[in-house]
């Protein structure tokens, strides 16, 4: 190859790796995008994706083809996700559970390796108990558990999980020796918790709002600073009992996340088009059906989110002895 062609193709291909990231933000997307969602077929995470996203999909001009991918307590998705380029076509569906990989001895990808391009919602907790459970309020709850240590049992869905830190929260401030029965996911649990194999069950509203309306178990309070219009009778938390409101509101979340590296300009489009979906009637409807709260939240607000999420929880389990290792050896801050 003579001089002129060699000086050509060198300029040819550093314009073309210049210019090549600009033109590929610009079309995107161009082919097929995968979300993998972390959680199973009709699970709490599968219904909010699944409604949000094909909204977004009219704002991308592009189809979003989502996949279910479970096990590992969300960590099989979350390191598929992570092992993929990125380019904006593998999007992670996910909740908090990354969150807790690193202080759970479950891994060591959480959130950090990802831009969050929406968390789009919470979910409020909430302690109900069956029907038969000799108390109605918290205050009566907390009484009779104290004048019978150890007697009441919590469900629970093991280490780490909803019930795990609420009910570590609430042993934070008051004395509760209650015996935990674990149980694989809320909805066994919440079965458990109906034919009377457990007393009360720290439980995510959005699960147990059917169950609380149909009569089958009864709310005792709302795991937050205010009343939800879902559940309007059913007292807060925090309202009543301000020494839990530094830790409020509080709840399991899901959110949109690409892999660190993503061009700007595919995120920006991602995270505009999200924002939108989130703004959609059936959207807001199904949130409010469910009691969850509607964040929608990007950039520097959800990384805030998910900071103070992340320092708040695991800091409760380590305190809780439900921790594999310290929060401190991950330079996470204590609250």
């Amino acid at each position: 190859m003579n001089r002129p062609l060699v000086k050509f193709a060198a300029i040819l291909t550093l314009t073309t790796g210049l210019t090549a990231p600009a033109a590929f933000a610009q079309d995107y997307p161009v082919k097929e995008i995968q979300g993998i969602i972390q959680w199973g077929a009709g699970g709490s995470t599968d219904t909010v994706m699944r409604t949000v996203t094909p909204h977004a999909e009219e704002l991308l001009g592009g189809k979003v083809v989502m996949k279910n991918m479970t096990g590992g307590v969300g960590a099989i998705a979350t390191k598929f996700v992570y092992a993929q380029k990125p380019d904006g076509y593998t999007l992670l569906m996910g909740a908090e559970n990354p969150l807790l990989y690193k202080v759970m001895g479950l891994g060591d990808i959480d959130y950090s390796e990802f831009t969050p391009v929406n968390i789009l919602a919470r979910g409020v907790p909430i302690l109900v108990a069956n029907n038969d459970a000799p108390f109605n309020t918290f205050a009566e709850m907390v009484a009779y558990i104290q004048a019978n240590p150890n007697e009441v049992k919590f469900g629970s869905t093991g280490p780490g999980g909803v019930p795990s830190v609420v009910t570590a929260l609430l042993k934070s401030k008051t004395d509760l020796q209650v015996t935990d029965v674990p149980y694989d996911g809320d909805g066994p649990a919440l079965t458990a918790l109906q034919g009377g194999a457990v007393d009360v069950l720290p439980a995510v509203l959005g699960a147990a709002i059917e169950a609380i309306k149909g009569g089958r178990i009864k709310p005792i309070v709302l795991i937050d600073n205010a009343p939800t219009a879902a559940l309007p009778d059913v007292p807060a938390l925090g309202a009543s009992n301000p020494e839990y409101a530094e830790y409020l509101p509080w709840g399991p979340f899901f959110g949109v996340f690409v892999k660190n590296g993503t061009p700007e300009d595919v995120v920006a489009k991602l995270v505009d088009a999200y924002a939108k979906g989130a703004e959609s009637e059936d959207f807001i409807k199904l949130m409010g059906d469910r009691g969850y709260v509607i964040e929608s939240l990007s950039g520097k607000p959800a990384q805030d989110f998910l900071s103070k999420w992340q320092s708040l929880t695991t800091w409760l389990i380590a305190d809780a002895g439900l921790a594999k290792a310290s929060p401190e050896e991950f330079g996470i801050p204590r609250p």
